[in-house]
C-alpha cells in the first residue's frame, strides 16, 4: 500500500515538475535590479515563482538562446565599455539550476547594443546609438568572438539606428529605425552583403519584425508612427501593401510601438504601444497577407517593451519597464483574443524570453 502511495505521489510531483519551464528576463539595472533574472513559469497555470538573479551583469537589454538552448547572449546596452566607445555582449553557459556561467565578453563594436540574434554560427548585434550591425562567430563551447564584420549603415548627414535583426535562411534581415529601412543582406560565404533596402514611411521608424515561414510576407512595427506595414514578396523583392494603426481611433496622446509577434499558428500578430499602454492583436490573411485589428487591452502597466508568447502560445507575457512589472495575460488559440491574468512585480524588466 506505501509502495502505491510513493509512486501515486512521486507521478504527482512529476507531472507538476513537467508543467514548469524556465524564463529568464533582461533588464536595465538600477536600483531594483542587478542583471539577468530566472523564473519558473508553469505552462498549465501562467504562474511565475523561484525568482532569482542569474548572473550579475549591466543592461542587459536583450537576450537570446543559441539554436541548441545550452548558451545563453546578452548585449550590455552601455557607450563606452573598456573605453571602446561601444557597448559589449556577453555569452554564459546554462547550468542546470537555471544560473548562468559566464564564459567571456567582448566589444559590440557600437554604442548601446539593443539586441541579439543568432544562428547556427554567428551572432548578430544591433548598435543604437553606434548605428552599426557587428557579427560574431560563436565557438563550440559557445563562447563568442570579436566581431568578423561590422557594417556601419551611417551616412553624411544621416544617423543610422538599427535596432533588430533577424536570419532567414541564408539571408539576413535588418530593421534600421534612424534611417527608415529595413536591409536585406547575402550571405556570401564569408560575409554578408547587402542585397537591397525596403523603404518604409519617412519617420515611421522600423524597430522589430516579422518574417512569415514561406518569407513571403514581413511585418515591420514602426515606433515612430505606430503602425504595422506589411511587405509583400514579389519578383524576389518585397512591396509595401499596407500600413495600419496600431492604436485606438480615441487615443490623443504621444505613443512608441515596440514588440511584434506572429501567433505559433500564424494566423494573428501581436503588437505593443509605449504610451497607450496597450497590447494591440490584429487577424491576418494567410493568402493575401493583410491584416485585421480585433482587439486592444491594457497592459495594466506603464511602457511595455517588449513581450513573449509561452512556447506553446498560450500565455501571453509582457514586461512593462516603468511600472515594473510582468503582466501575464491567457490566449485563446481559436480566437486569438487575451485575457488579462494576473501582474507580478519584477526588476525594470525589458526582455523576455523562453
Amino acid at each position: 500500500m506505501k509502495t502505491l502511495f510513493f509512486t501515486i505521489l512521486f507521478g504527482f510531483i512529476s507531472i507538476a515538475n513537467a508543467q514548469k519551464i524556465p524564463m529568464y528576463v533582461g533588464t536595465y539595472t538600477d536600483a531594483t535590479s542587478n542583471g539577468i533574472y530566472y523564473y519558473n513559469f508553469n505552462t498549465k497555470t501562467g504562474e511565475l515563482t523561484n525568482k532569482k538573479l542569474a548572473a550579475k551583469i549591466i543592461n542587459p537589454s536583450f537576450i537570446a538562446y543559441s539554436t541548441n538552448k545550452k548558451y545563453l547572449y546578452a548585449v550590455g546596452e552601455v557607450d563606452n565599455y573598456n573605453n571602446t566607445k561601444s557597448g559589449f555582449v556577453s555569452a554564459y553557459k546554462i547550468a542546470k539550476d537555471g544560473t548562468l556561467k559566464f564564459l567571456n565578453k567582448t566589444t559590440s563594436s557600437g554604442a548601446h547594443p539593443c539586441h541579439i540574434t543568432l544562428n547556427s554560427k554567428n551572432a548578430v548585434i544591433s548598435n543604437y546609438t553606434g548605428g552599426t550591425i557587428s557579427i560574431h562567430k560563436i565557438d563550440k563551447d559557445g563562447s563568442i568572438q570579436p566581431a568578423f564584420q561590422v557594417i556601419n549603415q551611417n551616412a553624411p548627414n544621416k544617423i543610422s539606428h538599427v535596432h533588430f535583426a533577424k536570419f532567414f535562411r541564408k539571408e539576413l534581415f535588418v530593421a534600421n529605425l534612424g534611417r527608415d529601412f529595413i536591409s536585406n543582406f547575402i550571405n556570401d560565404g564569408n560575409k554578408y552583403v547587402l542585397k537591397e533596402n525596403y523603404h518604409m514611411s519617412p519617420k515611421a521608424g522600423p524597430r522589430h519584425f516579422e518574417i512569415t515561414k514561406s518569407g513571403k510576407f514581413i511585418y515591420v512595427i514602426n515606433e515612430l508612427n505606430s503602425t504595422i506595414s506589411t511587405l509583400k514578396k514579389e519578383n524576389k523583392s518585397y512591396t509595401n501593401i499596407q500600413n495600419i494603426s496600431t492604436l485606438n481611433n480615441t487615443f490623443k496622446g504621444e505613443n512608441a510601438c515596440a514588440e511584434i509577434q506572429l501567433s505559433k499558428n500564424k494566423q494573428f500578430l501581436y503588437g505593443s504601444n509605449r504610451g497607450e499602454n496597450s497590447i494591440v492583436v490584429f487577424k491576418r490573411n494567410k493568402k493575401t497577407g493583410v491584416i485585421k485589428k480585433i482587439q486592444s487591452i491594457s497592459v495594466h502597466g506603464n511602457w511595455p517593451r517588449n513581450f513573449t508568447l509561452s512556447p506553446d502560445g498560450k500565455f501571453l507575457l509582457v514586461a512593462n519597464k516603468k511600472s515594473k512589472n510582468i503582466s501575464v495575460f491567457r490566449v485563446s488559440l481559436k480566437t486569438g483574443l487575451i485575457t488579462f491574468m494576473y501582474s507580478k512585480t519584477a526588476p525594470t524588466p525589458v526582455c523576455l524570453l523562453f
